[in-house]
């Protein structure tokens, strides 16, 4: 018997819950591509991407997942031999510094581990010894989508600031935009990167790249850009079609729209920022909880200034973990995230983490749910658990609300 029958819910971090809404706005022939309501439509999303990432500066839009986007990034940044200056706080600040790597761009890696934030001291001394000028940018994510390190991206600014050098920062907002607060002018970034499917609501395929005038010129002459990649055509654009470089990913424009929608005009970002807030601290009162009766539960982000709002990785212990998600997705309907590059060398792949994600269209009875099920299920498999989690976690909502 099973009690998974019924509407499921997909906890893991992206693709994220759609709302009924951005279903619904995509459900629908194809429109004209060539002239009419699809481009006042589009014309209409650039103010609201603009505000999602706190700028005034330029946007340009693709078709690509993040990875896609890191490579539009790695494209309009460098040049091939120029160096880049990574930080990587988990898997994903790994993977950019990859494809950079092989995109034929030098880079200098500091890999703060899987559970540390950015040390910022080492980020100053690794640019104080780069006395020739040769690092082009800083790489960074805010939040680490494996690890969910989240990164602070305005003293990150303020300690590149303090050595003098020039570098642009990058950043990888892929996890975080629309989750955790950013500020993209205010903190000093010069190019933000980020993707459809997490905080923006709406399905995988479409990535954003935001850019300062800064970027613009010190990028200007970067030899790996192609023209699929160039970010001027579709920031400049004069015809629709050079928005996309080709045709128009039409129906994800349609659910955008309804997305940005409930974010920027109808909600606000500053209340969806303190949903998201409240309901990570949710989840971390009740894993605070489960922790007092099992060592091996507990938060892969010891502190709370450095976890995401967006979503949070834990360990159970192996195979707990694995156990844990397949009761609560086979039993009860609620899929968890796998613990993505957490496992320890002597440990089979997932088996001791799992990500339960609290990110875009989920509201108080979705998380609490959540959280309701895991606890049944390591009832259900006997899996030592302090008690009073479920509480601890209710009382966060009932003072956030």
């Amino acid at each position: 018997m099973t009690l998974a029958n019924g509407r499921p819910y997909l906890a893991i971090p992206g693709p994220s819950v759609m709302p009924d809404r951005v279903l619904a706005a995509m459900h629908r022939a194809s429109p004209n591509i060539y002239e009419g309501a699809l481009h006042d439509l589009v014309a209409s999303l650039w103010p609201d991407l603009r505000e999602m990432a706190g700028t005034a500066g330029d946007v340009a839009a693709y078709i690509g997942n993040g990875h896609a986007i890191w490579e539009a990034a790695n494209a309009n940044i460098f040049s091939k031999g120029e160096r880049a200056l990574v930080l990587a706080t988990g898997q994903f600040g790994l993977s950019w510094a990859a494809s950079a790597r092989a995109m034929g761009i030098e880079v200098e890696l500091l890999d703060f581990g899987k559970s540390a934030p950015v040390d910022l001291d080492r980020v100053e001394a690794a640019l104080r010894a780069d006395r020739d000028g040769r690092i082009k940018a800083v790489l960074t994510t805010q939040v680490d989508t494996a690890s969910t390190i989240k990164t602070d991206i305005a003293a990150l600014r303020a300690a590149m600031d303090a050595t003098g050098h020039d570098a642009l920062l990058a950043v990888d907002c892929i996890a975080s935009l629309g989750c955790d607060e950013y500020r993209m002018d205010d903190w000093g970034v010069d190019v933000t990167v980020a993707a459809s499917q997490k905080g923006l609501m709406t399905p995988p395929g479409m990535g954003f790249i935001w850019f300062s005038e800064k970027a613009r010129r010190a990028t200007k002459g970067a030899d790996l850009r192609t023209p699929y990649w160039n970010w001027e055509p579709r920031a400049d654009a004069s015809e629709f079609w050079q928005y996309w470089a080709g045709t128009a990913p039409t129906h994800h424009l349609y659910g955008l729209r309804e997305a940005l929608t409930m974010i920027v005009h109808e909600e606000g970002l500053p209340a969806v920022w303190a949903r998201h807030d409240c309901l990570a601290r949710a989840v971390w009162a009740a894993f605070d909880g489960w922790s007092q009766g099992n060592p091996e539960i507990a938060m892969n982000v010891a502190d709370p200034a450095h976890r995401a709002r967006a979503v949070t990785a834990a360990r159970f212990g192996a195979p707990h973990a694995t156990r844990l998600r397949q009761w609560c997705e086979g039993k009860a309907g609620v899929t968890l995230g796998i613990g993505l590059g957490m496992a320890a060398p002597h440990e089979p792949a997932y088996h001791g983490f799992l990500r339960l994600a609290h990110m875009g269209h989920v509201n108080a009875h979705m998380t609490l749910g959540a959280l309701a099920v895991m606890e049944a299920g390591m009832i259900a498999l006997d899996i030592p658990h302090g008690s009073g989690a479920l509480a601890a976690a209710a009382g966060v909502v009932a003072a956030g609300a």
